[in-house]
């Protein structure tokens, strides 16, 4: 039988939805999660059963940062590539706790790393990285590419995605092994975070409560569907780089949208208008994220397909049936 693949994060947004694509393609797959309290627990618990249904699926609640526990795991089950997806997220959480990303992202990232320089006939790591190393910068029509600098970031979290870059980087060099950093730009849809504002905002409308519209309502962010988002981490998987390599590269949708034009869309699906409150920017926020992803796209045939126009509704619906007659897709 095939070595199993390690998602770690696997009860997080895009791990659940990766791990069962790869699910769905024939693959056994080893899930790595702490269920950590970042947002409700519950809906990790909701995605792990989820997979837990697959025969093929395996999960793990472990801290990645331990990394006798982690190299043991990857030791006892065989696994040749990893798609490393736990962090601690949020721009504005890293602002309150700090330690916390320090123990997640940096630490968690080197406990991979020195599993899988470990693993006998290691194929690829697959790693999240985040469109937040791009700093605050003004989009110039064609979007942010791989090879522009990413020497200015404006919060620890953005900060230590970066340094996951340069260790592998390092790594690469050093030991050999094949990676590739995937700078997630902002990926919504069913089962994500609450943490998000397509999310938070839903909950809010509903309840008949204001929404919070930072940055005057001004910004705009390469909105990516998780089905796109999912085509893209799998096409990366199947294409390793050469032995050593640390491949950089953007996955988002590359149409970027004004905040204002996804409330409208929200409210048009949820059939409700939002009580707006416009405040200044947040520390760490950025005006505009824009993806580039012709690498990605001449590597894998990534084309995103689902719109912001499609992808809400969507997410409505799932909400809807989530919290209201049980889970839907």
């Amino acid at each position: 039988m095939a070595a199993p693949v390690i998602v770690t994060g696997a009860a997080g947004f895009i791990g659940m939805h990766v791990a069962e694509r790869l699910l769905l393609r024939g693959h056994a797959v080893v899930g790595v999660d702490e269920f950590n309290a970042y947002y409700d627990p519950a809906l990790k618990a909701a995605r792990a059963a989820r997979l837990e249904a697959y025969p093929a699926f395996r999960m793990v609640r472990m801290d990645i940062a331990d990394a006798p526990a982690f190299a043991a795991l990857m030791a006892e089950c065989g696994a040749r590539r990893v798609v490393h997806l736990a962090a601690q997220a949020g721009v504005r959480h890293s602002i309150e706790n700090p330690f916390a990303y320090e123990r997640s992202n940096l630490a968690g990232h080197l406990s991979v790393m020195e599993a899988c320089r470990h693993a006998p006939g290691f194929e690829h790591l697959v790693y999240a990285s985040s469109s937040s190393v791009y700093g605050d910068r003004p989009g110039d029509g064609a979007g942010f590419r791989e090879e522009d600098a990413v020497d200015a970031p404006v919060s620890l979290y953005a900060a230590t995605k970066r340094a996951c870059e340069l260790m592998s980087h390092a790594y690469g060099k050093l030991y050999g092994f094949p990676q590739t950093g995937l700078r997630f730009f902002t990926v919504y849809g069913p089962w994500g975070r609450p943490d998000m504002a397509y999310f938070s905002f839903t909950e809010k409308i509903l309840a008949g409560e204001p929404i919070e519209v930072f940055g005057q309502g001004q910004m705009a962010r390469d909105f990516t569907y998780i089905d796109d988002i999912v085509d893209g981490v799998i096409g990366a998987l199947d294409h390793p780089p050469e032995p050593g390599v640390n491949r950089i590269l953007n996955i988002g949708d590359s149409r970027p949208v004004g905040l204002m034009d996804m409330i409208a869309l929200l409210e048009a699906a949820l059939g409700k208008t939002a009580q707006k409150v416009f405040l200044p920017m947040q520390p760490g926020d950025v005006t505009t994220t824009y993806a580039d992803i012709s690498k990605l796209a001449a590597l894998t045939g990534y084309a995103p397909k689902v719109s912001l126009e499609e992808g809400i509704p969507r997410f409505v619906a799932w909400w809807r049936a989530f919290h209201g007659q049980g889970v839907g897709r």
